[in-house]
């Protein structure tokens, strides 16, 4: 069997583990062969493959990225699924499994839908991929936000002054609930409750007066005031749809210093959390969805995604999950709130 093999969507430490354990399980096990597709579905349009072997995964396991390179680029067009659809004719593909996020799951099933045995791998730092309990790539993610949060602590207590800090999380706010809590934030602002500006500022007031000279702020980047409050305030988007990075920080530091007079900055962490060394969580969880990618396309299964439920590997519909977001929970979001 001739496994296609791809990364789409944005990288994130911990999809090196997955392709060595493809690779490893679909020779070791099985005797496939595995046939690498560069920069995502672009290089299954343009035909842009490598034959992955042993000595391509060698020492691969703790590097952050993807050694098979990625691209934000979905064949939606026909002219698109009918060139994905050329190159598998060409290079003799059986079955493909994909790893990504929204977009690329969603190109996936497309490609399941032309009659193509798809197995799909979810990774996304924002932990937002429905149908999984974890997503490649999170766990890393918010070590690292949460190690930005502790060394901002002592400059802001140093300073006396109120920090912003914006981490990634367009539809959902994993990470910015997640290390707000462990990184002991003060206020967490995500995407699934819309703040009151009044609200935050009387806040920080009563704290800064009360016990307290500095205080953290954590936004997630697709954060949103509650329609009708004093922010007035719409996402701002880039020209590909993307989200402005810094824009809703800015926003909400602006407001807080102007409101209360306190020293306010902002601290943008960006692209900083996609990079970088994967944590042992993350490799082991890209390492056990490669394996059981490469057993279920053995066994015949299509158009279904590797998936963590309760801490074991499923298998879930891919049009099970075509669509949705999966929120923070509301009991996460209390704990955000009960420890401010």
């Amino acid at each position: 069997m001739r496994i296609g093999l791809l990364t789409g969507g944005g990288d994130c430490p911990g999809l090196n583990a997955a392709i060595r354990a493809v690779v490893k399980q679909a020779l070791g096990e099985y005797g496939h062969q595995v046939i690498g597709f560069r920069n995502g579905w672009k290089g299954v349009v343009d035909g842009d493959v490598i034959q992955l072997d042993r000595s391509n995964i060698r020492n691969i396991l703790p590097q952050g990225g993807t050694m098979l390179g990625t691209a934000r680029f979905h064949p939606h067009s026909a002219g698109a699924m009918d060139q994905v659809m050329a190159t598998f004719e060409a290079e003799r593909i059986d079955a493909v499994i994909c790893i990504g996020g929204d977009g690329t799951l969603n190109a996936a099933s497309k490609v399941a839908e032309q009659g193509i045995n798809v197995i799909a791998i979810p990774k996304t730092i924002d932990n937002d991929v429905w149908g999984t309990d974890l997503s490649i790539g999170y766990h890393t993610a918010v070590n690292i936000a949460t190690e930005a949060i502790d060394r901002i602590h002592t400059t802001a207590e140093s300073h006396n002054r109120v920090m912003v800090v914006e981490v990634m999380g367009r539809h959902a706010g994993w990470i910015a609930v997640a290390s707000g809590i462990a990184g002991g934030a003060e206020i967490v602002l995500a995407p699934e409750e819309p703040f009151d500006i009044e609200r935050i500022v009387k806040f920080l007031r009563h704290r800064h007066r009360a016990h307290a000279n500095f205080s953290i702020v954590v936004v997630a980047e697709g954060a949103e005031p509650a329609k009708g409050s004093a922010m007035d305030y719409e996402v701002q988007l880039g020209q590909f749809g993307e989200i402005i990075a810094g824009a809703v920080g800015e926003r909400v530091a602006h407001e807080i210093q102007e409101r209360t007079g306190f020293d306010t900055r902002l601290t943008v962490l960006g692209h900083v959390q996609r990079g970088g060394t994967p944590t042992p969580t993350d490799r082991i969880l890209g390492s056990r969805f490669g394996v059981a990618a490469v057993d279920a396309v053995t066994a015949g299964k299509t158009n279904v995604m590797t998936a963590l439920h309760n801490e074991e590997v499923v298998l879930v519909p891919l049009e099970d999950i075509a669509g949705k977001v999966k929120p923070v929970p509301e009991d996460l979001l209390r704990v955000a709130r009960v420890l401010a």
